[in-house]
């Protein structure tokens, strides 16, 4: 038989598999978006403006107490799923409590924040619902469309005639509309009134994160969906999260019992994932008695947003006009951006430091989460600090 030649097969040793990756790693640090983990000392006296412990309750001895009482009782862990060995007495406790406070029907409690909005978007709606999205929407609420199945339309911000539209144009006979209510990048909030009644006008459901308002916004920090008057509305479901205001950890979803009935039996983030860990549902549930029992804490953070935001504003910076805790002050780019927030830490402030993908509107800022327990001497070391370090990273303010 005629000779016949072979190819030769070079077997990779697998070291270049990977080489992808350092390809976008050198471009992100190239832009100014590199990212890194920085572990936090238990004793650091730095002045924090980055956390969401909005009401300063992550170490409140009354919280950590019930935590720690909770983990001798129950095990560090829920051990299982919520429908297996996941769920207990303070599990059930702290649903009633949730419902009870924030004036819902009924609620759920999810592992996290971000569990709880992929469960409800994907549990409520399928190929035959269409979403329509405020452009602004938390990374959670995002994914939670990607995984639905559904028509999904994006709104612009908080554009009511926008969702009108796609809710009068759409292709599909179930409609959801999804919106946080206090947004969490420049603390705006969402007009849920207006987008309520668009809702109803055209047999919609209106889905809103209220993860930045409960605690904050509304009566004794119930939320701005109890503030708007939608708590009980048969139409609207509300997701939270545990991890804020309350200082523990978790999410949950609040709304009509049908509703939640439903995702017991069809949200997969809550079936098939480990309950919430007891020793956070007892911190959570001693979170809203604190809260019951000293309902100005909310407005002392209000009053800490108003003041960082003023006071700066005034230095000539750009800042935002906060409606919850959250006040954004902007820079020219991601690198400065970057360098600010590195020379406030250097200086014993810690702010958040917001760059593209983070920023749904492609702007670089810093971001600053106010607490009602700083004091007058933090908030002009705060001002004072983010002032002083502007000018080395680049960003130039216009006093007034």
């Amino acid at each position: 038989m005629g000779g016949c030649e072979t190819a030769s097969v070079t077997v990779s040793t697998g070291e270049s598999t990977f080489d992808w990756i350092d390809v976008r790693a050198e471009a992100r640090a190239k832009a100014g978006l590199a990212r890194r983990l920085r572990p936090r000392h238990a004793d650091s006296t730095d002045l924090d403006l980055a956390s969401n412990d909005y009401l300063g309750l992550a170490r409140d001895k009354r919280v950590t107490g019930a935590a720690a009482a909770a983990t001798l009782r129950w095990g560090a862990g829920s051990t299982g799923s919520r429908l297996v060995t996941g769920s207990t007495e303070l599990h059930a406790e702290l649903e009633y409590e949730l419902a009870n406070f924030c004036g819902s029907q009924s609620a759920l409690v999810f592992s996290s924040g971000y569990q709880a909005n992929l469960g409800v978007l994907t549990a409520l709606s399928g190929p035959g619902t269409a979403i329509v999205a405020d452009q602004h929407i938390h990374a959670s609420l995002i994914d939670g469309t990607r995984l639905s199945k559904a028509d999904v339309v994006v709104a612009g911000h908080c554009d009511v005639a926008q969702v009108t539209h796609a809710l009068k144009t759409r292709g599909k006979r179930r409609a959801l509309v999804v919106t946080d209510s206090v947004f969490s990048v420049d603390g705006d909030l969402a007009p849920l009134n207006e987008l309520h009644q668009t809702c109803r006008e055209n047999d919609a459901a209106l889905i809103v994160d209220d993860a930045h308002g409960l605690g904050v916004v509304g009566p004794g920090g119930r939320g701005a969906v109890n503030e708007a008057g939608l708590a009980k509305a048969p139409d609207v479901v509300t997701t939270l999260t545990l991890s804020k205001s309350l200082g523990s950890q978790g999410g949950a979803v609040l709304g009509p019992s049908r509703v939640i009935r439903h995702l017991v039996d069809t949200a997969r983030t809550f079936i098939f994932d480990t309950g919430l860990a007891p020793s956070s549902a007892a911190a959570a549930l001693t979170a809203i008695k604190i809260l019951r029992e000293e309902p100005d804490r909310p407005a002392q953070a209000l009053n800490v947003a108003h003041e960082l935001s003023n006071r700066l504003r005034e230095g000539g910076f750009h800042t935002s006009t906060p409606t919850a805790a959250v006040v954004s002050v902007r820079a020219p780019g991601p690198e400065q951006a970057f360098a600010w927030a590195e020379a406030c830490r250097a200086n014993g402030v810690v702010v958040g430091c917001f760059r593209p993908p983070s920023v749904p509107d492609q702007i670089s800022r810093l971001r600053l989460t106010a607490r009602a327990d700083l004091t007058e001497a933090d908030i002009e070391r705060a001002v004072r600090v983010i002032s002083e370090c502007a000018a080395s990273a680049g960003v130039e303010s216009r006093p007034r």
